[in-house]
């Protein structure tokens, strides 16, 4: 969409060919259906959580930025606000919004949009594209940009063709991974806490003892393992290095000895009571019984019988809730693909092939990915406007 828009505003008879009966179905579900827009926290912020080839997408990000993507959704009537981490979301909280915009957008510039048109290959002849091939028959064209996504969430139409394109038109494509996915956990007590979310918490990814990855933030457990955004972001930076153990710091803002009496606290005011009901403050209901249970505690004792040794225990697990991540989800439940068209091959500066001229490739079937909050959403926007511009 942003990539037929551009070049419609460049001056270009556009035709813009989706496979689905609707537009935007990849847009519907990002965000939760609410659609995280962008970042609002400037382009060197979303430059520096790129995780693949960042310094490819200079030119894309100097094209089109994340405040042109919010003044071209607001002149379309889809105001937006923002919100922790300075992610973009419409006011309405409904993805849908962001789509009507965009299309708006597409129509008042005489944009063709063709619903039901699956592309079957690209027409190259003498080193240039000529067109695409449909059901029906060829439908040529002077220039070809290929926006199909990735083949994460293959429901939404992403189911990889835009791979196959490429590599038919003699193009090296990178091993794909899920990428952005939820990872698998070993422990037996971990599908006990599904649906507790963890917010305010900081995360360690480690092995053999060297630290490989460590953010604040939000996470979920779930029937399979863990969860969440600042788990998502691991998986991207890190998910090729499994196992590995990831720790839990429940309690971030407290350094251990103040944790300590704070926990001593709890025991003084509880002296006579159980010790499960001395510490329910400190956790949430459902991880209390884990805690326990990790730290080898009976929940039953009372708390004037609870040792030194036993209360370090339950202070090293508050400060590191020890998981071993075995595995990542699969393309189902990813948000993003990782690999993709090697950029090697793509003109930074204009998204034009260096093997077909005529052809341009955008968005996430390119070997770029990023962080979540909003950043591989700026990449589709940015790549898209730097493509139809380039034509």
């Amino acid at each position: 969409m942003m990539a037929a828009i551009s070049a419609a505003e460049h001056g270009h008879a556009v035709t813009l060919l989706e496979q689905n009966e609707k537009l935007g179905k990849k847009i519907y579900i990002t965000g939760k259906g609410r659609c995280n827009v962008t970042n609002a926290g400037g382009m060197d912020a979303v430059r520096e959580n790129v995780a693949t080839n960042p310094k490819f997408l200079y030119s894309a990000f100097s094209a089109f930025g994340s405040q042109d993507i919010i003044t071209l959704l607001e002149e379309e009537g889809c105001a937006v606000k923002t919100e922790r981490g300075g992610r973009v979301f419409p006011v309405s909280d409904h993805a849908s919004d962001v789509t009507r915009a965009l299309t708006r957008r597409m129509e008042r510039l005489g944009v063709e949009i063709r619903l039901h048109s699956k592309v079957r290959s690209l027409e190259c002849e003498d080193g240039a594209c000529t067109g695409v091939r449909l059901r029906e028959g060829v439908r040529k064209a002077e220039a070809v940009i290929v926006a199909t996504g990735g083949c994460s969430y293959p429901s939404t139409g992403s189911t990889g063709d835009g791979y196959r394109f490429a590599e038919e038109s003699g193009h090296t494509v990178t091993k794909r991974r899920p990428g952005l996915v939820p990872f698998e956990t070993k422990e037996d007590w971990a599908p006990s806490l599904q649906g507790l979310s963890l917010r305010n918490v900081q995360i360690t990814a480690a092995k053999e003892g060297k630290t490989l990855y460590r953010e604040f933030g939000e996470m979920l457990f779930t029937h399979f393992g863990v969860s969440g955004p600042a788990v998502l972001s691991a998986s991207s930076l890190v998910g090729d290095k499994l196992p590995m153990t990831l720790s839990i710091d429940l309690k971030p803002a407290l350094t251990r000895e103040q944790l300590d009496q704070r926990i001593l606290r709890e025991f003084s005011q509880a002296a006579n009571r159980s010790l499960k009901n001395a510490v329910e403050r400190l956790y949430p209901s459902k991880l209390l019984p884990v805690m326990l249970f990790v730290s080898g505690l009976n929940g039953e004792k009372r708390v004037n019988e609870v040792t030194k040794k036993e209360r370090e225990r339950l202070l090293e697990h508050t400060k590191a809730l020890r998981l071993t991540l075995t595995g990542l989800r699969g393309f189902n439940e990813a948000i993003i693909t990782r690999g993709g068209v090697s950029v090697k091959e793509i003109k930074a500066g204009s998204l034009e092939s260096k093997k077909i001229r005529g052809l341009y490739f955008a968005g996430e079937v390119l070997d770029v990915d990023a962080l979540t909050g909003g950043y591989n959403l700026q990449i589709a926007w940015s790549t898209g406007y730097l493509a139809g511009a380039s034509i």
